[in-house]
């Protein structure tokens, strides 16, 4: 099921990928592109730029990158599908779907958000206006929740009826039960989700209500102190967050995201003057999370209970810290003591947990100094390496240095000897080189100033400049290469990306915002000159292992042309008929050394 694909295309074509992202973020032209601070993280100096002829953006910042269906998934929290409608709404184009129940399902989706914003209200001034919510005001006054909270947070009361909200909304039995706010019992009668709780409802990051999180009040029977709505179409925990929808854009101006365990977490924070937070809803945190939160923020600070579950979640993230790009960190909060409570009895505290919160691998690694024996040698030298597997796991090896010199000092050891442990542990990850091999592995290349980067700039802005002047072989960099091949092999650079793979199309995205001011003859003499200079290099080694005098004779002789063409090819006046006589050489010889 989907769009009709002419649609898409439609779409496409009839979106200004401009206009969309100056909805929020201001770009000015700047030559062939447009710059301006990027909407995805906070910044004072620009990095982000768009390719207005191709419909491409790219973060130089963040590496936020795609066409304008992606910035509009990604900005207003939309599948594929959403996105294109978004975009069609904007534009007035009457979309077709491939399956007739496709359009159903999206009105669908609508019906139940519909059911349960009006849910929320019905709860919330239940709350607020009904006698038997007295003993629910009573409870959020003393959990430091005044009025103003209570309607800012849109909180309500689920009273202790069967089927009070069911008999309002007069739902049919598939809204109210595909709707998480009841279900159909065994004699056939509608009967609520949520009975005699306080409610906070949950929406999604573009503040669409999706959900409720119930807590019982003290001296229920109720064994379940919490209770969520049940998954539905509109709602999966482990991709939902319970105050995105609120602290999103704060989230984006600081570049940090606090990670909380309730709902009452999150609005301690924000009365704390911390509006950043968020928490899981009745789910430990999710991979899903974590990339959503990565849209907002590349900072997260873990602000979990001071328990044992809170410690056993957070070590799940330096995995995931790695592959995302995340900087995580670990808030100091005072054992026992949940945020929410500190942000009542001690909020300058709970602030000071957050500036003070430790970097993740400090984290780790002081849980496993602090869980070792040092009254004995051994017992040190087993902590030294349980704290040390973790520190080799960190790619930066400054950082793996200075962890090392710690857990020494903490240990009594020499600085050699834990060095001498780390080195025996396993390998830390992010190693350029692969084993036994001379060249560098496909690798994420930042910009360089470098003869293959500057060629496939032209090629990319103005390809039919440089590419009667170049053939593949002069790209060394595997990485470069590749991207050399997309770039040639298709007519756009939207349909090289959709053939490459993540590296290459990452490049490509870099590639299509960036402008450049070089002519094609000069970066191809710099290309060509740079592969020569590698022929150098190749002759003279290979001179040094032979010893027949005709083929040191021969070595001479490519050694001579080579080093002729490369002085010839910085020279304005015999650039151009060197580069045409070296791509005739090449042709004949597939870069053979033939003075031919």
């Amino acid at each position: 099921m989907g769009i009709v694909d002419e649609d898409i295309v439609r779409v496409r074509e009839n979106a200004d990928i401009v206009q969309v992202i100056s909805q929020y973020t201001q770009l000015k032209r700047v030559g062939r592109r447009f710059s301006g601070l990027c909407p995805f993280h906070g910044e004072k100096s620009p990095s982000f730029s768009v390719n207005s002829e191709d419909g491409l953006y790219y973060c130089f910042g963040c590496q936020a990158k795609g066409d304008t269906i992606t910035f509009v998934r990604e900005k207003e929290q939309l599948d594929f599908v959403g996105a294109v409608e978004w975009l069609a709404n904007k534009s007035n184009i009457q979309l077709r779907y491939t399956d007739a129940n496709e359009g159903e399902d999206r009105k669908r989706r609508a019906r139940l958000f519909d059911a349960i914003g009006t849910a929320v209200e019905w709860y919330h001034q239940r709350l607020l206006t009904s006698p038997d919510a007295g003993a629910a005001r009573s409870y959020l006054r003393q959990r430091g929740f005044d009025g103003d909270a209570v309607r800012q947070y849109q909180m309500g009361w689920a009273p202790d009826g069967w089927d009070t909200l069911a008999r309002s909304l007069k739902l049919s039995n598939k809204d109210l039960v595909d709707s998480g706010l009841g279900f159909v019992n065994s004699r056939s009668r509608q009967q609520d989700a949520f009975r005699g709780r306080v409610l906070f409802p949950i929406f999604d990051a573009q503040g669409r209500p999706v959900g409720f999180g119930g807590r019982i009040l003290p001296g229920s029977t109720d064994p379940a102190k919490y209770k969520n709505s049940s998954e539905s179409a509109v709602y999966t925990k482990s991709r939902v967050l319970y105050g995105l929808n609120w602290a999103k854009t704060t989230i984006v101006e600081s570049d940090e995201v606090i990670v909380c365990e309730g709902y009452t977490d999150v609005i301690g924070f924000a009365q704390a003057g911390l509006p950043r937070a968020v928490a899981t809803c009745g789910t430990a945190l999710t991979e899903d999370h974590v990339k959503l939160l990565r849209r907002f923020a590349r900072r997260v600070v873990l602000s979990f209970d001071a328990d044992a579950a809170g410690q056993n979640a957070a070590a799940r993230f330096y995995e995931w810290e790695k592959a995302h790009d995340l900087d995580v960190a670990v808030a100091d909060l005072p054992d026992g003591v949940d945020p929410g409570e500190l942000a009542q009895t001690d909020p300058e505290r709970l602030a000071a947990a957050i500036t003070n919160a430790k970097p993740f691998l400090a984290f780790r690694v002081e849980r496993a100094l602090a869980a070792g024996n040092l009254s004995t040698a051994e017992g040190r030298a087993r902590t030294a390496e349980a704290a040390l597997a973790m520190v080799a796991e960190h790619p930066d090896v400054a950082v793996r240095d200075a962890y090392v010199m710690d857990v020494a000092d903490h240990c009594r050891l020499e600085h050699n000897i834990a060095r001498q442990i780390l080195a025996a542990g396993p390998k830390p990850v992010g190693s350029s080189m692969s084993p036994g091999a001379g060249r560098p592995v496909r690798r994420r290349l930042a910009e360089r100033d470098t003869p293959e980067f500057e060629a496939l700039k032209v090629l990319a802005a103005r390809r039919d400049e440089i590419v009667p002047l170049i053939v593949p072989e002069l790209f060394h960099d595997e990485l470069y290469a590749d991207t050399y091949g997309a770039l040639v092999s298709h007519d756009s650079i939207p349909a090289a990306i959709a053939a490459s793979d993540d590296e290459v199309g990452d490049l490509l995205q870099r590639l299509s915002v960036l402008d450049t001011d070089a002519e094609g003859m000069d970066v191809a003499g710099r290309l060509w000159q740079r592969y020569l200079e590698r022929r150098v290099e190749d002759c003279v080694r290979d001179a040094r292992m032979v010893s027949d005098p005709a083929q040191i004779r021969q070595l001479s002789e490519e050694l001579a042309w080579f080093k002729s063409k490369i002085a010839d090819l910085p020279e304005p006046d015999t650039r151009r008929p060197t580069v045409e006589g070296l791509l005739a050489w090449f042709n004949q010889s597939d870069g053979a050394s033939d003075e031919g």
